[in-house]
């Protein structure tokens, strides 16, 4: 069950505990010995595959394999990585909501090495500009105790609505440099906030810092993948460092560990644990990901994480 105090003003009896706003679209994933081109212009790898992918399906997937209650909305072209993306969500059996898009469905190209170290080619065809109507966002946020919004920018216009209805929200800044005007509204905007220590390196606690002193949010947290994972309250302004969790499998794919990261924080957060605690909780749903080739394959279940709370 939800604390009160995780959305205070929530609805009594909201029909979804997430609501997750944008980042729908399809990887395709390649497998390469290093990230780095190798001599002559071409080479074999393995077997190509696409997967659907992108940040709200991780979020939303993560959470809903979870048990929470999710919803998730978003763009999808009338194309064929479109027909994938909702074939692959129908099967789920998660509660997904879209509008078609004239510009199609946002791919992405990850380049994944022995390791298991990724790089993501992105193609945003979304123009700057193209957001989801009020009109087809606002019925879901009321009928939701919190929503994260994906920083693709169709999203961008629902903060005061957010607000004004008191609803708990989350962004994931990916590796924002702390610069980029683009994530500076869901930086600012959002209850919690996590990102990647990939865009800040050295300048990530001056860039949660400032997060914090600007902003709204209670909690930030910077991944640094097999580095762990770095945590600022609000409520005792202390840069806390957290170890990487040892998922007990070998690591063959990082596509997506951010994304479950974020969803086993929420999944504690809802239940009322202490940050901490809620990073420890994203840290092993993360390191689950990293476990399984592809993108949004493998989920950590809620009796792990149970578990592991409950220590």
């Amino acid at each position: 069950m939800l604390p009160a105090t995780a959305s205070p003003g929530a609805p009594d009896a909201p029909e979804f505990d997430l609501l997750v706003v944008g980042g729908v679209g399809v990887d395709t994933v390649v497998r390469v010995d290093r990230l780095e081109l190798p001599p002559g212009d071409s080479t074999y790898v393995e077997p190509v595959r696409d997967h659907l992918g992108h940040t709200g399906s991780g979020v939303a997937l993560g959470a809903h394999h979870l048990g929470l209650r999710t919803a998730l909305l978003d763009f999808l072209g009338d194309d064929p990585q479109g027909d994938l993306a909702r074939a692959a969500l129908d099967r789920s059996g998660l509660h997904f909501a879209h509008l078609v898009s004239p510009y199609g469905t946002p791919r992405g190209v990850n380049l994944v090495d022995r390791t298991g170290r990724r790089f993501s080619f992105f193609d945003g065809r979304h123009p700057a500009d193209l957001r989801l109507p009020r009109a087809f966002q606002l019925p879901y946020v009321e009928r939701s105790r919190h929503v994260h919004l994906s920083i693709t920018g169709v999203n961008r216009d629902l903060y005061p609505d957010l607000h004004r209805l008191g609803r708990g929200t989350s962004t994931d800044l990916h590796d924002w440099d702390g610069e980029d005007p683009h994530h500076r509204d869901y930086a600012l905007g959002s209850d919690l906030v996590f990102l990647s220590t990939a865009g800040c390196r050295d300048r990530y606690e001056r860039v949660m810092r400032g997060i914090l002193a600007e902003g709204r949010a209670t909690a930030v947290v910077a991944t640094s993948g097999a580095e762990g994972c770095h945590l600022l309250t609000r409520a005792d302004g202390r840069l806390h460092h957290l170890p990487a969790v040892d998922p007990g499998r070998p690591v063959v794919d990082s596509n997506g560990a951010g994304d479950a990261f974020v969803a086993g924080f929420l999944y504690a957060w809802f239940r009322g644990h202490p940050p901490l605690d809620c990073a420890r909780a994203g840290s092993a749903a993360g390191a689950f990901a990293c476990t399984t080739a592809g993108t949004h394959t493998g989920f950590v279940g809620a009796a792990v994480l149970d578990t592991l709370l409950n220590r």
